[in-house]
């Protein structure tokens, strides 16, 4: 794909859930105002403290948002996929990068500016009411993991994992395989543990018959079982 040919872009725009319904003509105007980015698996996307001249909307891929502490351990916040969009909050307020983004995997980007935004929500109110949502959905996904890493524990919080992990038709089934979607040690920060904990959590799982673990995939035999412990 071109970077430089709008088409491309309208059509990838079209995909994306903030902007559905919107009219040929306001996508255009975005599209003008949009790039596509590729990053390798490994590069880093930006860095904490870099200006946040738009958002990004996630085509392919995987992105890890983080930071780093001052001892140089990192905590994954939050792990982007497929369709979703990262840094609009950012973007409303102004200011640098609170986080970093590393790119999981091989991935296309497009960055969407903030002057282009900040126009189409002038003249579009239905956009501004989309993104509000975006947020606040964010926003709700945030005070859940604090309530997570405050009040359940290492068990419960991976097994609350693994249950959203679950197709919607299968939340109740059995013989049912999850695919983790990247590396036990990233998934294991995302949940507030080190990796030896989340390690030893999946084998006391493993033990109880609960789960069995071949690789990144993970084997429920019975859903409500698991439930159960939760």
């Amino acid at each position: 794909m071109h970077g430089s040919h709008p088409i491309n872009i309208e059509a990838l725009l079209t995909h994306i859930p903030l902007f559905q319904g919107l009219a040929p003509e306001e996508l255009g105007r975005i599209a003008r105002g949009t790039r596509e980015i590729h990053t390798d698996k490994g590069e880093i996307l930006f860095h904490k403290g870099d200006p946040c001249n738009g958002f990004h909307l996630l085509v392919y891929g995987q992105i890890k948002l983080a930071f780093t502490s001052s001892q140089g351990s990192e905590k994954v916040v939050e792990i982007i996929s497929q369709g979703q969009s990262f840094g609009e909050a950012i973007m409303f307020m102004e200011k640098p990068y609170i986080v970093f983004a590393q790119a999981l995997t091989d991935c296309l980007l497009l960055h969407v500016s903030k002057n282009v935004v900040f126009e189409e929500l002038q003249r579009d109110h239905n956009l501004c009411r989309k993104m509000l949502a975006g947020m606040a959905m964010r926003l709700h996904q945030l005070m859940n993991d604090v309530e997570s890493y405050s009040l359940h524990s290492g068990k419960q919080r991976i097994i609350g994992y693994l249950l959203r992990e679950l197709p919607e038709n299968e939340q109740d089934g059995g013989n049912i395989s999850v695919t983790l979607p990247t590396s036990k040690g990233v998934i294991a920060s995302r949940l507030n543990l080190t990796q030896e904990h989340f390690s030893r959590i999946l084998h006391e799982l493993s033990e109880l018959g609960l789960i069995a673990v071949e690789g990144r995939k993970i084997h429920i035999p019975s859903v409500p079982r698991l439930r159960q412990h939760e």
